[in-house]
């Protein structure tokens, strides 16, 4: 969306073979997962090493009108110092804007957290009066692929990007494609109840089903009724609290489930149902809508799978099932999920 809005598009990234071959080739490849695989070439483009050049990394910053990343959200507070140390140095008067496009909420003001930590008080409110960081919602399904060609990238054709206008610093930059609101909540909830939550049931009931990919999981008859059940009962929340409506949600739902059975996608269960501790955590996709439903019975049903899921390859299922071998599983529902023994 940078690129097709006029935008000179600058990659900042520590793999130095990926940052080589960007600045060889000046361009990359963007395939659309679906029936006929049509691509475009993006470019020109450039990309810097910020961690052996971090001159560079901090001249750029002085010039550029928009930073955005997408790191996952475990490496924001690792970028944070240099991101801290270029706003330091910078002194260029116009406006910038820093979006995290990651998969969590309020990715922006975490990141903005996490490089205030490395700055003084009166370097602060110096970057405050310049420097926006403006909240967002993205969604697209990347899943994990192996190309020849290392600049080539498949991608789902759907994508979103909602992102808060009033979290920018200076005039509201054109970015095409991009939808700016007012209030993101509504949008943020929609996604992470809907995308989130429908992906999390599709994967760990899968998993417990022995299937291997979302595809398969989701063609499931059985599997299928409980994630659409699953999606009506944070629909109806959604619905409710937000003024969504409501045939318009269903067709949302229907879209959604529709992007789970793209044959172009190979996702493993295993992928998508990684981290269960964080995605069983109380205001994440499975508890956070289960906690503002009365009667939540698919809801609980991919929760119940979430705690079952003990894949070895994954540490944070490692942990999860070393914890309810040590607190059961009514301990761990207090302790990670929030859900108190009269709830």
């Amino acid at each position: 969306l940078l690129h097709h809005s006029g935008y000179d598009v600058v990659f900042a990234d520590v793999n130095d073979t990926m940052v080589s071959l960007l600045n060889e080739k000046k361009e990359y490849t963007v395939e659309l997962a679906e029936e006929g695989r049509s691509s475009e070439i993006i470019g020109p483009v450039s990309a810097i090493n910020s961690g052996s050049q971090p001159e560079e990394l901090y001249r750029l910053m002085n010039e550029a009108a928009l930073i955005t990343t997408a790191v996952g959200p475990n490496v924001l507070k690792l970028i944070a110092p240099s991101i801290a140390e270029g706003l330091r140095r910078r002194n260029a008067g116009n406006t910038l804007n820093i979006i995290a496009c990651e998969n969590m909420i309020g990715g922006s003001s975490f990141l903005k957290k996490e490089i205030y930590s490395h700055l003084t008080e009166a370097e602060q409110k110096s970057v405050s009066e310049t420097v926006g960081f403006p909240n967002s919602a993205v969604d697209r399904i990347v899943p994990i692929q192996h190309h020849e060609d290392p600049l080539k990238v498949s991608v789902e054709p759907f994508f979103e990007w909602v992102i808060d206008e009033s979290g920018f610093k200076g005039k509201t930059p054109v970015i095409n494609g991009a939808l700016f609101v007012d209030d993101l909540t509504p949008y943020i909830e929609r996604k992470l109840f809907t995308v989130n939550t429908g992906h999390a049931v599709t994967a760990y009931v899968g998993y417990q089903r022995g299937l291997k990919t979302v595809k398969e999981a989701i063609d499931h008859p059985e599997i299928r009724r409980v994630v659409h059940s699953a999606l009506l009962e944070t629909g109806d929340y959604l619905v409710k609290s937000y003024g969504f409506k409501q045939t318009e949600h269903e067709q949302y739902i229907k879209k959604i489930i529709g992007r789970f059975e793209n044959p172009f996608i190979s996702d493993d269960v295993t992928r998508v149902a990684r981290s269960p501790l964080r995605k069983l955590g109380e205001h994440d996709r499975l508890v956070g809508p289960a906690k503002k439903i009365k009667e939540p019975y698919a809801l609980a049903e991919g929760i119940a799978a979430a705690l079952r899921f003990d894949f070895t390859g994954d540490p944070e299922a490692v942990e999860l099932q070393a914890l309810i071998e040590e607190k059961g599983y009514s301990g761990v529902l207090q302790e990670v999920c929030g859900i108190q023994s009269h709830e």
